[in-house]
């Protein structure tokens, strides 16, 4: 591992000018279109529902335009002059505790710029057609938006403090989507569920933030690259650990990833939007944006690499098993993203990589879970793909784009998931032979999975549930899938080669060249045939057989264990909420009896003092005069005694 100062170019942000200065208006359009709908739903509902859904789509077009206006002027700088750092205003200031409301704007904020507002307004055109029926779509609008400008200030802040904003509003965001349905018991349990587990994540990454100030008295970006290299190995080591708590938490890692199947409970919209342009990237940003932490401590990088080579066959084998069509493509995305988490734990020479498949993965898993919405509208919202079949005559757009998807996800060339994720794989058969056979293994995996969701869902025979009639989704839904099945098919060749390397290398740093244990073409045509092994598997398991349009149950413990998304509740349960629960329940316990006894007992004990005290002290003369006589009698009898004895 190279020094810092070799590995990361340290560049000296320049100040917000000319296009620059509307930097704060990418977050504000969708922000403001939030606030409109949200609250002027109470005091205008009647127009808003007339318009709200325009206005609510226009915003994050609006802020792509100026997205992409800042891409073209960043593209026109010089190398070392490709970061811009807009100041809003003060944010905390407490004694040594000086946080600016700063935007940042560098090669790695512009790419994601042009994800979230490009595939996010693509997905809100869809759901002008998706939600038109239901009462509530304009407050719909205002959560996509509040979503969106979350995560445009996650990935726009120059500090950690203002990431943490992002990240919190985005959490809220998901959970107001996820449990949108609320009157679906399991809708309003998914949000909980999502709610919970990110706040686990959270604790993490709220810590480093502590550890950040306390070591190096600040929260931003560059003062902390700067200032990195001099801090102790066991503090960066922790720093980074933390760090990853909160990017599992964010991007469905194990051992956090128990909400993401669950958050599908959600309109299909919300799942496009969580899946490819928004909250499951966050983690993987988190990561490659604190490439200066990692790259000094050799511990944290190890264990990002073993959360995310274990999360992507955990992802994959789930995918497996699933029925639900949104379901199966959700282990997809968490397999996919242990990818990306896979590139960026190999350090400077798979940080390009990781975001390369972040963009691509963006733009084929949007167009399929769209796709899948498509389905689910033409089948009364049925998502059991064993009540399909035989559905590409029917619904050919959605079957022609799906599709294209589908080959972009597999990696066949030359679609755009060819160039990326082999990319992944090839670094990590340089970096780590071990992790780069499990890669491999898992896209063969993907091929399997995948294979096995378009066989049950345009292929095999009918079997549409009684009174279901098979329709193609209306334009509104369609075009948004065409836009995105053509970057799927693109997007590979937009940023293939090194380009996307040199843009992101102010950023990340220089990655050095190793020629990988084979040839390229080699690596290449394993991984293709590896990947055409798990297509021809599903092709005979699934494809040669009739589907049942009932899950079998006597089926292998792995089916079962994939059903059951290998038991990642079940660990929960028994590793922390079961524990959790007994150590609350004997803390409630010793609270009710032991302390609250102490204090209770003794007030009782005074109580029953006093009313014996009571009865004596009773205000009549012959009682007292009877207590004296007694009393005389005893020291009688006690002196008699003496006197005996």
């Amino acid at each position: 591992m190279l020094s810092l100062s070799e590995e990361i170019p340290l560049v000296e942000p320049t100040g917000a000018d000319g296009a620059f200065s509307l930097l704060w208006l990418v977050i504000a359009l969708p922000l403001a279109g939030a606030a409109i709908l949200l609250i002027g739903g109470a005091l205008f509902p009647q127009a808003l529902k007339v318009w709200g859904h325009v206005l609510g789509t226009l915003l994050p077009i609006g802020s792509f335009v100026i997205s992409l206006v800042l891409f073209v002027q960043l593209m026109g700088r010089e190398e070392g002059d490709r970061q811009v750092v807009q100041h809003l205003y003060d944010f905390i200031q407490v004694g040594d505790l000086d946080v600016g409301m700063d935007l940042l704007y560098d090669p790695l904020t512009s790419l994601f710029l042009l994800l979230i507002t490009g595939v996010g307004s693509l997905i809100h055109v869809y759901s002008i057609g998706y939600m038109e029926h239901d009462e509530r779509r304009p407050r719909f609008f205002g959560y996509l938006n509040l979503f969106v400008a979350a995560m445009l200030l996650l990935v726009m802040s120059e500090n950690y403090l203002g990431l943490f904003i992002g990240w919190e509003g985005v959490g809220l965001a998901s959970y107001l989507l996820i449990g949108f349905w609320q009157h679906k018991h399991s809708a309003a349990a998914a949000a909980k569920k999502a709610f919970v587990i990110n706040r686990v994540g959270d604790m993490g990454l709220s810590t480093a933030i502590m550890l950040a100030f306390v070591t190096f008295g600040s929260t931003s970006f560059t003062v902390i690259s700067a200032s990195a290299g001099a801090a102790e190995q066991h503090v960066m080591t922790a720093f980074g650990l933390l760090l990853l708590l909160g990017a599992c938490g964010k991007s469905a890692q194990v051992p956090l990833q128990a909400w993401l199947l669950d958050a599908m409970e959600g309109p299909t919209p919300v799942s496009a939007l969580i899946h490819a342009a928004t909250m499951v990237t966050a983690g993987v940003y988190l990561i490659v944006r604190s490439n200066f932490i990692f790259e000094l401590t050799d511990t944290a990088q190890t264990v990002v690499v073993i959360v995310a080579t274990v999360t992507l066959l955990w992802g994959a084998i789930i995918g497996c098993a699933k029925d639900d069509i949104k379901k199966a493509l959700a282990g997809s995305t968490m397999s996919q993203i242990g990818y990306m988490m896979l590139g960026a734990g190999l350090g400077t020479a798979g940080y390009a990589f990781a975001i390369f498949h972040l963009l691509t993965h963006g733009f084929f898993k949007a167009n399929m879970f769209l796709g899948a919405g498509s389905v689910m509208h033409g089948m009364n919202d049925d998502v059991d793909m064993r009540h399909y079949g035989a559905l590409r005559k029917m619904l050919p757009v959605t079957f022609f784009t799906f599709a294209i998807g589908y080959l972009a996800i597999i990696g066949v060339p030359p679609f755009s998931g060819f160039w990326s994720k082999d990319k992944i794989i090839e670094t990590a058969l340089v970096e780590n032979p071990v992790v780069g056979i499990c890669a491999l293994l898992g896209a063969g995996i993907t091929g399997f999975y995948m294979t096995r969701l378009m066989l049950m869902t345009f292929f095999t025979k009918e079997r549409w549930e009684k009174g279901v009639h098979p329709h193609e989704s209306p334009k509104l839904m369609t075009i948004p899938l065409m836009v995105l099945a053509a970057l799927s098919a693109l997007g590979g060749f937009l940023l293939a080669g090194d380009w996307i390397v040199g843009w992101l290398e102010p950023v990340v740093g220089h990655a050095e060249h190793h020629e990988p244990p084979l040839p390229v073409i080699v690596i290449t045509l394993i991984t293709i045939g590896v990947v055409a092994i798990g297509v021809a598997a599903a092709f005979v398991l699934v494809g040669q057989r009739e589907v049942p349009r009932e899950a079998p149950q006597d089926v292998s413990f792995a089916t079962r264990a994939a059903r059951a998304d290998l038991y990642g509740d079940a660990i929960n349960d028994g590793l922390v909420v079961g524990p959790s629960r007994q150590l609350t329940s004997g803390l409630v316990t010793f609270d009710r009896s032991v302390v609250d006894g102490l204090f209770s007992g003794g007030a009782t004990v005074v109580a029953g003092v006093g009313i014996l005290l009571r009865r004596v002290q009773n205000g009549f003369v012959r009682s007292y005069a009877v207590s004296i006589l007694a009393g005389v009698l005893l020291v009688v009898l006690a002196l008699l005694a003496v006197n005996l004895a």
